[in-house]
């Protein structure tokens, strides 16, 4: 019997071959790669990350599957501490792992007695739940020889430690720290669709991943390379910078309802609307309260000259793609049956609000919102979205799970954004390095992030500032013992280059073997080297600079190595890495350098449009 076989079958049975396809390419990879190399005596950390709204989910149960046919009994699928996520995840469980004995947070005599078959516990990640079931796998003998699988939904979320630099253990962080200890070994793999925060953990913590893998999402999901391509802004973005009051502008109001029209008119059982404006409660209250005021207006108020001419041109630029587009005068007889019978519903989710999902699953709906409309939240059917929400510093991760439009049931020519320039050029800058991060994960490079100054990638304080290296754009950085390997091939290889001439350009990947050639073991070349190839995963004819001079009496343990002049011929080259050597006079007794004989030091010059971050 294989158990990820019956799963993939049972997927494809019901019509989804091409995410089935998918899973399976993703469990056999992790299997082959990790789990069927497991020594069953050690913790292993590892990361799984998707796109948002992706199907993560389908494929963790698939490496679920697979590890159950490589010999691993024992699962605990962590949620965020959301009841109605937890319940989703549990019941979907239980309809998609049938071979499986599913265990919810309060079915411990479920798990005791589950036989022979494979048994998954979901648990949210609450304190209070997290430590009596660390109890409870405590005063079980299952787990003395058997591993434990830990699924860790949203990773990045809640489950790292908020203390690091106070040199203490926040408590979701230490009684997962107990769970893992309950067992003889353990596999915990992260899942997130956000990795910053992961990939910027220390190995001294016990939280960065050993290894990362990454799944490709299935060919109709839209995500961010739809929404915030590199080479142009697409069509369906409407950047709403004079917008200054924040209010819903009467003409997301109308777009809404002729897409809702048109879906309607095909089949659809629902069309979502959603509004961030804020984490402010008071901002929900009043976009509610702009949005009645233009639905009525648009209802009662017959003699309005512009309300038709208005559908007509957002009609224009419909172009479904998924279904025929219907007539003017079938969507506009739709719109006005919405708006007399009141078929639509304006939908609050913060904090305060009573509604919840069941609100905004079938009909017209408006959901206006802030932090509630990020992480685990889904809408079906949602093609307009307005996103107005600024941070005096805003993260990376954080951001990017607000874009709860990405999806596989999105089409393609129903979708508006509305936003500012300023935002979506954020969006922009997160989706380029998630790419990068994406390249370096399948070529199973070292991770490294970048962002421009005035973006962080993930809040503060689960990263050890202790460690942490933030290099600001436009910085120099040199060895100070290089090692040449060797001094004649450094001369070979850049003999052409005049010592007088200013920086000329070069390939990357000439760069990165001019770099193989140094050693330092206080300088992280590795670190370095991973940054460029991080530029040539984007383009791999990416160039770079790179200035030589030779004959240099510069005195070991200067701080800074460049001349006043070298430094200002490569300082005007803003967008590129710029590498310059200088060959110096080692072998002159009065300089101090510790080999007494001539080498070349290289110094690097970060491009100055991104600050880049590494972990030591």
């Amino acid at each position: 019997m294989s158990y990820l076989g019956n799963y993939i079958d049972r997927m494809r049975l019901a019509g989804k071959k091409d995410f089935a396809d998918s899973i399976e390419e993703t469990a056999k990879q992790i299997g082959d790669e990790e789990l069927s190399k497991f020594d069953y005596a050690s913790h292993r950390m590892g990361l799984l990350f998707g796109n948002i709204q992706s199907g993560k989910t389908g494929h963790v149960f698939g490496v679920i599957c697979e590890a159950v046919d490589l010999g691993f009994p024992f699962f605990l699928f962590l949620t965020t501490d959301n009841t109605t996520l937890q319940e989703q995840t549990y019941e979907r469980a239980k309809n998609d792992l049938t071979d499986f004995v599913v265990c919810n947070e309060n079915e411990e005599q479920k798990f005791r007695g589950h036989g022979d078959k494979p048994v998954v516990v979901v648990l949210k990640k609450n304190y209070r739940i997290l430590k009596a079931w660390a109890d409870i796998f405590k005063n079980s003998d299952m787990l003395i020889g058997n591993p434990l699988f830990i699924i860790d939904d949203e990773a990045d979320a809640e489950s790292l430690n908020t203390k690091v630099n106070q040199d203490k253990i926040s408590s979701i962080n230490n009684y997962l720290r107990e769970i893992i200890d309950t067992a003889q070994s353990s596999i915990y793999l992260q899942m997130t669709g956000t990795p910053q925060a992961l990939l910027l953990q220390s190995s001294d913590s016990g939280w960065n991943p050993l290894f990362v893998d990454y799944f490709e999402p299935g060919k109709n999901y839209l995500g961010g390379n739809f929404f915030f391509p590199k080479d142009h802004i697409p069509s369906f973005v409407r950047f709403i910078d004079k917008d200054t009051s924040g209010h819903i502008a009467r003409k997301v109001v109308i777009r809404h309802l002729v897409v809702t029209a048109q879906l309607f008119l095909t089949g659809s059982k629902v069309s979502n609307c959603l509004i961030h404006t804020s984490r402010l409660q008071s901002d929900h209250s009043r976009v509610a309260a702009d949005l009645r005021k233009v639905l009525n207006s648009l209802a009662y108020d017959h003699d309005d000259p512009d309300f038709r001419d208005d559908l007509q041109k957002e009609y224009e630029t419909l172009n479904p793609q998924k279904s025929e587009k219907k007539s003017f005068d079938d969507i506009y007889q739709c719109v006005q049956d919405i708006l007399k019978n009141m078929e639509y519903s304006i939908v609050t989710l913060n904090g305060m609000s009573a509604d919840t999902s069941e609100d905004y699953d079938s009909g017209c709906n408006f959901v206006v919102g802030g932090t509630n409309l990020g992480r685990g939240v889904t809408f079906g059917q949602l093609h307009t979205f307005y996103y107005a929400r600024t941070s005096k510093h805003p993260q990376a991760d954080t951001m990017w799970q607000h874009n709860r439009m990405f999806g596989y049931d999105r089409d393609a020519g129903l979708i508006s954004l509305f936003i500012t320039h300023e935002l979506y050029n954020l969006f922009s800058e997160i989706n380029e390095t998630n790419n990068a991060i994406v390249a370096q994960a399948h070529k199973g490079e070292k991770i490294t992030i970048s962002y421009p100054d005035d973006l962080n990638p993930t809040r503060e304080n689960v990263l050890d500032k202790s460690l942490l290296n933030i290099l600001p754009g436009n910085s120099n950085h040199f060895p100070f013992n290089p090692r040449n390997n060797t001094f004649e091939d450094i001369s070979k290889m850049v003999e052409r280059f005049n010592g007088t001439k200013p920086p000329q350009p070069i390939s990357l990947k000439f760069m990165l073997k001019l770099l193989d050639k140094f050693e330092d073991s206080n300088f992280n070349f590795d670190g370095y080297k991973s940054m460029i190839q991080s530029e040539l995963n984007k383009s791999p004819l990416a160039q770079g600079m790179l200035l030589v001079r030779r004959d240099r009496n510069i005195t070991h343990g200067m701080r800074a190595l460049l001349s006043q002049k070298d430094w200002a011929d490569t300082n005007q080259y803003k967008d590129k890495f710029v590498l310059t050597l200088y060959q110096v006079n080692g072998d002159n007794p009065n300089l101090n350098w510790p080999e007494k004989k001539k080498l070349w030091v290289p110094n690097i010059k970060l491009p100055g449009t991104k600050n880049i971050y590494m972990i030591s």
